[in-house]
């Protein structure tokens, strides 16, 4: 059986008992008992007569895809709320419709239990009605958080080795023109922190390398 090991932040590689070669398709199964076809990119290590591969899923899904369908999922909430939302609303109003603006409760009056059981029905309306508002602005902004996330490139994806090496020449670019005066530096440690950029990204390239080339 062939299960997931995790290598780095962000990367699972699949753990097999037997080797297998670029290109193989093979079946992961997870801690959860789901199985996933996956396709053999690399061999990234042996250890104790375990074969670990970097792959990807066959189907194509990846941590775009995820976050691309927790936002549809989240924006579809958001939506949901905020139609019950406005259906608390509309009943808030329709129960105190009929009572005039600023009529106070006739004290002793054969009106008087309808009218406060109607004020009482109206405002734990009201309350969900904001509740409901709440959440769809929560969903809403976790949406736009997680739209933003199907962007990202990270380790676990092959594309990441090209971008590792465009974002390395590019803080190498920024590194040089600091030390140039090319480009100027915002602040005294500008320097320092470019360079510690460029080790940071070198230390990734090095790994998308491993996975990936």
């Amino acid at each position: 059986m062939n299960t997931y090991a995790k290598y780095c932040p962000n990367v699972f590689v699949a753990k097999c008992e037997q080797e297998h070669q670029k290109g193989d398709i093979i079946e992961m199964t997870t801690k959860y008992g789901k199985s996933h076809e996956c396709i053999v990119f690399n061999l990234v290590a042996t250890i104790n007569g375990f074969f670990y591969y970097s792959i990807v899923r066959a189907d194509g899904y990846n941590v775009q895809e995820r976050a691309k369908a927790k936002a549809e999922r989240l924006k579809q909430w958001a939506s949901n709320a905020h139609n019950k939302s406005e259906q608390y609303y509309n009943v808030s109003h329709s129960i105190t419709k009929n009572i005039p603006l600023g009529q106070p409760i006739l004290v002793g009056h054969h009106s008087e239990k309808r009218h406060r059981r109607d004020i009482e029905k109206s405002w734990n309306a009201m309350g969900k009605g904001v509740e409901m508002s709440n959440k769809a602005n929560e969903y809403g902004s976790r949406a736009e958080y997680w739209e933003k996330q199907s962007n990202v490139i990270n380790l676990s994806m092959p594309e990441s080795l090209e971008y590792y090496e465009y974002k390395l020449q590019e803080a190498k670019d920024k590194h040089d023109g600091m030390k140039n005066g090319s480009i100027e530096k915002d602040h005294h440690l500008s320097i320092v922190y470019a360079k510690k950029q460029v080790n940071e990204i070198e230390k990734k390239l090095k790994t998308a390398q491993i996975l990936w080339a």
